[in-house]
């Protein structure tokens, strides 16, 4: 099989779809690589890298999307990059069509079949290919809401561990599964008052197991949300329903009362965010203040950290892309529920049955598609 892996044109986008190390088993496969030129230089990879390897350098993103039966990218196809896609080509990536209609209709018009990593499942019921990004924005997180309370940034001017006879910051998460726990690990670390808010009794019950006295843990169901997140000086926002829009949980209203300079970074932005007053922003401008409250919702945080997030990425779907290319892509789908669970368009039809309902289109199941 031909796989191809483009350079990431999403701003500030500096990860890319395979590893030297990962080019490196694909050729021993027996399949032929090709990279666009500069593509690994985020991840302080070369061309010379690549090519050591058994990759072939190529110098034209047009001319990836043509010859390559198989693209791996990291982030969403861009407008661009959608309309260089053709029918029965295949795309793996990140995709978050929940909150993205336009790219929708693009992969649907593309006539191509479009896998999401962030929808591909495992034997627990969990997503293996989100998870370490998910780790990464998750404690990246905590590093951002520090910063941002610092008042040069704008911020309250409170340090996140506080200091002898001065308290520390009042942090509250949303979300109990992979960013949460990261993000309440590197706050408890910090020294911070730690708060998290779930859903699903079982993982805050091991969160508890796990930071004892340093966590209170709560279900969103029987807490006071309003009133905490009102006095918090640092909320995240880490909620997720697989393939479908976050829940929005944090109304304008209640943001207009928290202290002024205080932090929300929303984490599930990718997939429409979780505060009202949310919108996506990048890395060039990564914030905006609105109600007085600070606002980071950058789309691709683990972006800022390529070369740990790439490598963490690639351990993940590795043996994914080695499967679609050894079988045959409808092969490895058919033979394997957890990735047939990825399949978010395939030749016209949206075949995810949460992303069509948040789109508003027609579903499909998926082996029905193929």
């Amino acid at each position: 099989m031909i796989i191809g892996v483009p350079k990431e044109i999403k701003i500030e986008e500096m990860r890319v779809g395979l590893t030297p190390e990962s080019v490196k088993q694909l050729v021993a496969h027996g399949h032929q690589v090709l990279v666009e030129t500069q593509a690994g230089a985020g991840i302080s990879c070369s061309d010379e890298d690549y090519n050591t390897v058994g990759a072939e350098i190529i110098n034209t993103p047009e001319e990836i999307f043509a010859k390559a039966d198989l693209i791996v990218k990291v982030k969403e196809p861009q407008a661009q990059e959608c309309l260089r896609l053709r029918p029965e080509q295949t795309i793996f990536t990140y995709l978050h069509l929940a909150a993205d209609k336009k790219q929708t209709q693009l992969l649907k018009q593309s006539g191509c079949l479009a896998i999401a990593y962030e929808t591909v499942t495992n034997n627990k019921g969990r997503l293996p290919l989100l998870a370490p990004m998910s780790a990464v924005a998750g404690r990246m997180a905590t590093q951002v809401g520090a910063h941002y309370l610092e008042k040069p940034q704008g911020g309250s001017g409170i340090l996140m561990g506080g200091i002898v006879g001065v308290s520390p910051a009042k942090v509250t998460i949303l979300g109990s599964g992979t960013v949460g726990r990261n993000a309440a690990a590197v706050a408890i670390g910090m020294g911070a008052e730690v708060t998290v808010i779930g859903r699903k009794p079982e993982r805050l019950n091991q969160l508890k197991a796990q930071f004892g006295e340093q966590i209170d843990i709560a279900c969103v169901e029987a807490y006071d949300l309003p009133k905490r997140i009102i006095s918090s000086d640092f909320v995240v926002g880490a909620v997720l329903i697989p393939g479908a829009k976050a829940p929005q949980l944090v109304s304008r209203e209640i943001i207009r009362q928290m202290r002024p300079g205080s932090v929300l970074v929303d984490v599930a932005i990718d997939q429409g965010g979780c505060f009202e007053t949310s919108h996506p922003t990048d890395h060039k401008s990564p914030i905006y203040i609105e109600e007085d409250i600070i606002h980071y919702c950058v789309t691709n945080m683990p972006g800022a950290v390529p070369r740990t997030s790439t490598y963490a990425l690639n351990q993940a779907t590795l043996p994914f892309i080695l499967a679609l290319a050894n079988k045959g892509v409808q092969t490895a789908l058919l033979e394997d529920t957890h990735l047939l669970s990825g399949l978010n368009v395939c030749r016209s039809h949206i075949t995810h049955k949460n992303v069509a309902e948040a789109v508003g289109q027609a579903f499909v199941e998926p082996k029905n598609a193929l």
